[in-house]
This record gives structure tokens, C-alpha cells and sequence, in this order.
């Protein structure tokens, strides 16, 4: 059975169709692309996967269990993180605090242990701390991590931004537009990144992204859908050279760069 499946995911805004019998499967250390042109349904689709919007029809299973109205903290629990197109830390907060918050989905103390701060409370908020640092670490964070989020540069915000879902110990990451205003110094380093916690964490990530360069480098299989509809699915090569998913992007000029 695989990780994730996907099957006949639909969904409506009133009259409007978002998107239509999607279907995907996905296992561990897989690593997707999802492209398409603006308004094609791709972040719908991630809302829709991670209990943002319920679907209107389909199913989403993880190692078979439907997560389909599961509130979005209770699919986290169940092993699926996000990131998102804009950048969503606490900025006054310091990078080493915004980790730990993310933390909270495994903690085991109870409420009373964190009213009287008993020794089970300390125990475990040291070892939030102590995994947190070490998550920084492992990306070349640690220097910053008493330095507030809103100080560091925009590519070290999204290096953060995905810590703090790696934080929450996913089995599947979606990184919804990592490379958004980046630069292509930036992007390389991205790139990097993305395969490095696809080595370390051995986890499954599906990954939305514009920057074809990203998409075509990094992704064993890609993804096209065009008004809420997959219209291609195949390897970089396969989509590359698909006639419908150039006519979607109006040129064969928008995988040039890749």
C-alpha cells in the first residue's frame, strides 16, 4: 500500500470547480513536483490534503487512513507538514522559539504538569530545546538561533519556515512555493536544502513551484494541472516534451531556463 493516495479529489467554491478527480500516490522518500499556470488549483490541492478545506468529493489516505475531516493540527499528528507561498514566522519571536512552538503537536506532558512546572515538564522542554537547536544546526542555523526571525535574510526565513515543519516530525512534507521571491544564488542553495532533508529524514515531499529550473532538477515525477484538471504526469524529461503541458505554459520558452 502506498504512503499517500490520493483518489478522485474534487472540490467546488459554490458554483466554481477548483479542482477535479486528482489522484496521486506517493511513498516514502518520493519526491513530486506539482506545477501548473497561476490559478491551475495547486494550492487548493495542498489545502485539501492537509484539512484546510474539505473536499467536496475523494478521499485522501495516509498508510490507508482517510484524513478527510481530520481538522489541520490532526493531520500534522499523523505525519504530514507544510510550508506556504509567504512566509509564516513569528517575527519577534527568535528562530530557536519558533521551532519549539512547532514542537507542541508531540509534547506528552499534561495540563497539570504544565501548571506546576513539575520535573516531567522541565525534562521535556529540555529536550525540545536541545532537538530544536539540533535541527538548526544541521542547516547551518544554529549561530542565528537567538536572533529574532524578522533579522535574518529572506532565504534563511524560508530555511526556518521549513525547519519548523521538519520540527513536527512529518513523514511527508509539502513546500508550496519555497523559491517565491528568491534569488538565483538563493534557489541553488534551495535546491540543495530540499535534497538534504530528502537524505537526512528519508521523507516523502511534494513540492509546488513556478521556478522551472527547481521543478526539472530535483523532481523524480511531476504533476501538471490546468483549471483544477491533471492534464500530464511523468518524469522531467516526459513533461518537458508534452504538448499540452507547453500550450498550458503558452511556449516551450518557459522550460528553457531549466
Amino acid at each position: 500500500m502506498p504512503m499517500l493516495q490520493i483518489k478522485h479529489l474534487t472540490h467546488y467554491f459554490g458554483g466554481l470547480r477548483a479542482v477535479y478527480d486528482f489522484n496521486l500516490e506517493m511513498e516514502q522518500g518520493d519526491l513530486v513536483g506539482l506545477i501548473g499556470p497561476n490559478g491551475a488549483g495547486k494550492t487548493t490541492i495542498f489545502n485539501l490534503v492537509t484539512g484546510a478545506y474539505r473536499p467536496t468529493e475523494g478521499e485522501v489516505l495516509l498508510d490507508g487512513e482517510n484524513l478527510v475531516g481530520m481538522r489541520p493540527h490532526e493531520i500534522t499528528t499523523r505525519g504530514i507538514a507544510r510550508t506556504f507561498q509567504t512566509i509564516r514566522l513569528w517575527n519577534e519571536l527568535s528562530v530557536l522559539d519558533n521551532i519549539c512552538i512547532a514542537r507542541a503537536s508531540r509534547i506528552q506532558y499534561g495540563l497539570v504538569d504544565s501548571i506546576l512546572h513539575g520535573k516531567r515538564y522541565w525534562d521535556e522542554e529540555r529536550q525540545i530545546k536541545r532537538r530544536a537547536f539540533d535541527l538548526l544546526a544541521m542547516f547551518g542555523l544554529d549561530k542565528e538561533a537567538h536572533e529574532a526571525a524578522k533579522n535574518l535574510p529572506y532565504g534563511e526565513q524560508r530555511k526556518v519556515e521549513i525547519a519548523r515543519a521538519l520540527a513536527t516530525e512529518p513523514r511527508l512534507l509539502l513546500l508550496d512555493e519555497p523559491a517565491a521571491g528568491m534569488n538565483p544564488g538563493e534557489i541553488s542553495d534551495l535546491m540543495e536544502f530540499i535534497q538534504q532533508i530528502r537524505r537526512d529524514f528519508n521523507l516523502a515531499i511534494w513540492i509546488i513551484e513556478h521556478q522551472m529550473r527547481v521543478i526539472m532538477n530535483i523532481c523524480e515525477r511531476i504533476k501538471v494541472v490546468d483549471f483544477g484538471e491533471t492534464i500530464a504526469y511523468g518524469t522531467p524529461e516526459e513533461i518537458r516534451n508534452n504538448p499540452r503541458v507547453i500550450e498550458a505554459y503558452l511556449g516551450e520558452e518557459a522550460f528553457d531556463a531549466a
